[in-house]
């Protein structure tokens, strides 16, 4: 029995003040605050505390604008407290006779505006924040909050095209769609390449998304379907091309996708350096005093096997030599091989072209006489020190 009384006067005592107290949500209980009648107070009216912003750009600024009133009777004072990290707050006044634009007082009746600028930072929900200090003793702190969603400017699936095989007689085709989010559907001013080696044998159209395609992709408002074909006569090797596409949404940006992968055809390379997984010949490092020298050799197949004579055209770097030997059969003469003897002479100039962004690949460039491949690229990478 003792042990019964006890819980009900345990549970039964905070119900009695919970039902005797209001509860507060917003601004304190004046109650509590004992405030004595005539005396006159300021009082915060603060509408709005939250908004949802929708969607921005990456990396645009954006500012929202909240209303703070004085509905006491006696001045206002607010003061600017702590921010977000990528948040500001502008539109605070100095006090008359202060030394600081952190706070404004506001007469009773009077309002003033409160601005939070931010920058949306990657993509993504992001949430900024602000705090107003008051001296209303019922509403001592206020937050402001605004929430989005950032997005890109522009965003590309895929960004980078891959293709593992590419016939020398062409004929693949690939594509990427391009979204964008402006104001305004974007328009397709120029579309260029950079590396414009091997331009004419890469084809480019573009054409606007349909509105469901677009519809797909959160937020975006607009988008471009890039077709890409390779024609034929395309370089034997690796095949990279940098794409960029020049919109206007109403400003100009440029966008940057990659095409890649590797020319195969009745013509390939074999032997000690060449790495077939990155089709590329790894010469490595070489001393400028002793040099270097080694073969590989390229087999040509088909029934064009007999006009590949190949000629070198070019030498990345300009101390590389490079000989071909005479084109001898294998086997049962289905295939013909042909030497290849590079030389990196004694007393060359130190140079770096092992293939990284700051030291682009060397090359090797041959006219083979073959009629569906007349040219061959090899990447070199290779370095000379001192």
């Amino acid at each position: 029995m003792a042990v019964a009384v006890g819980g009900l006067v345990g549970v039964g005592s905070p119900l009695a003040r919970a039902s005797m107290r209001p509860w507060r949500l917003g601004e304190f209980d004046p109650a509590g605050l004992q405030i004595q009648e005539g005396i006159a107070v300021p009082k915060v009216d603060a509408q709005s505390t939250q908004y949802a912003f929708g969607t921005m750009a990456e990396g645009a600024e954006e500012t929202h604008k909240f209303v703070i009133r004085n509905a006491g009777d006696a001045p206002l004072k607010i003061t600017r407290g702590a921010t977000s990290c990528s948040c500001t707050v502008s539109d605070f006044e100095a006090v008359e006779g202060g030394e600081t634009d952190a706070e404004k007082l506001l007469p009773p009746g009077g309002a003033a505006e409160l601005r939070l600028k931010w920058r949306g930072k990657t993509g993504g929900a992001f949430r900024q924040q602000a705090t107003v200090f008051t001296n209303d003793p019922r509403r001592p702190e206020i937050v402001f909050v605004v929430e989005g969603f950032v997005v890109p400017v522009w965003k590309a699936e895929p960004k980078s095209i891959v293709l593992t095989s590419i016939p020398s007689q062409g004929g693949v085709k690939a594509s990427s769609r391009i979204y964008t989010y402006g104001k305004e559907p974007p328009t397709v001013k120029e579309v260029t390449t950079p590396d414009s080696e091997t331009s004419q044998f890469v084809s480019f159209t573009t054409t606007p998304l349909s509105a469901e395609e677009i519809a797909r992709e959160r937020g975006a408002t607009g988008g471009v379907l890039l077709d890409v074909e390779i024609l034929a006569g395309v370089p034997i090797g690796p095949l990279r091309k940098t794409i960029q596409i020049d919109l206007f949404i109403p400003e100009i940006v440029r966008v940057e996708l990659t095409v890649e992968g590797t020319v195969a055809g009745d013509l390939a390379l074999a032997g000690q350096g060449w790495d077939s997984s990155r089709q590329v010949l790894q010469l490595g490092t070489i001393s400028g005093r002793t040099g270097k020298n080694t073969q590989v050799f390229i087999t040509a197949k088909g029934a064009h096997r007999d006009a590949v004579h190949p000629v070198v055209r070019d030498v990345v770097p300009a101390s590389m030599q490079v000989a071909v030997g005479e084109g001898k059969p294998v086997g049962s003469g289905a295939v013909m091989r042909f030497p290849l003897t590079i030389t990196i002479p004694a007393g060359s100039a130190p140079c770096n072209h092992l293939g990284s962004s700051q030291a682009p690949a060397g090359r090797i460039v041959l006219d083979t006489g073959h009629p569906d491949s007349p040219t061959m690229t090899i990447p070199v990478s290779v370095a000379v020190g001192p």
